[in-house]
């Protein structure tokens, strides 16, 4: 069962979305709200538009905002983007080096066409929305 979207703006950008981008989008939604009910400290999600992308963060302010999103430039990809100005995407460079493509500091690059790497993906999400905790 599909957590039903907060804001209509949000509804309305994943319906711009083409099929099996959306559904890919639909399903890291999922795992981003399942993610935060299992980890301790994050609390209720707020979900809303960051620069035109679907955008989560904890209302308590325990974590770091994380972005998703598909682009028409790079059709064949969707992506998971985090605060430039942390370490977390270092961090996962490190830990999962062969799980995602890497875009510099700011995103994981996922492809349409492959398997979502979940437990990988819900260990990236689970570290930026506890983020300030851990400092």
């Amino acid at each position: 069962m599909m957590k039903p979207f907060m804001h209509h703006q949000v509804r309305a950008k994943f319906d711009t979305y083409p099929p099996e981008a959306r559904r890919r989008l639909l399903a890291l939604r999922e795992l981003v709200f399942q993610t935060a009910e299992n980890t301790s400290g994050v609390g209720e999600l707020e979900e809303s538009l960051k620069w035109g992308e679907p955008a989560y963060a904890p209302k308590n302010k325990a974590g770091s905002t994380l972005r998703i999103d598909w682009k028409e430039k790079d059709p064949l990809n969707y992506a998971m983007y985090f605060h430039c100005q942390t370490n977390l995407v270092e961090t996962f460079r490190t830990i999962f080096p062969h799980d995602f493509t890497f875009q510099g500091n700011r995103a994981l690059i996922l492809r349409l066409e492959d398997e979502a790497p979940q437990d990988a993906l819900a260990i990236c999400i689970a570290a930026a929305l506890t983020y300030h905790l851990k400092k």
